[in-house]
């Protein structure tokens, strides 16, 4: 299986499970893994057979910046639920949501999750 990836895109969004997240805001970083059969799109050299990655990140951009969500769980089901639905080129994605200013008193790089969906699974 061949795959597209978009790394370390980032947003800024109002997503946590303290109020204050709600009303501050934070950095979010997020990479997608699209998993799909890209050889006509390289045979063709024709973008009309691959995914437009530019798509991609205006989905995950509007899903992270114009909605709000309390678990990072729920913006990464949502920014997958709206790329599989939007290509039907893609068999699988992943989203790995990465917090990196989460509110725990501690030293970190980030806290994040990563999920995998497949089409019509």
């Amino acid at each position: 299986m061949d795959k597209i990836v978009l790394k370390d895109l980032a947003f800024f969004g109002y997503h946590g499970a303290l109020k204050e997240e709600n009303i501050i805001g934070q950095k979010f970083f997020i990479d997608i893994e699209l998993y799909c059969d890209l050889k006509k799109a390289g045979e063709s050299d024709n973008l009309d057979d691959s995914i437009n990655y530019a798509k991609v990140y205006e989905i995950a951009k509007t899903v992270c910046e114009k909605h709000t969500y309390k678990l990072i769980e729920a913006l990464a089901e949502n920014i997958s639920k709206n790329v599989l639905n939007q290509f039907d080129i893609i068999d699988e994605i992943v989203v790995r949501i990465k917090k990196p200013e989460a509110p725990v008193n501690g030293i970190f790089d980030y806290f994040g999750v990563e999920i995998r969906r497949k089409k019509n699974a």
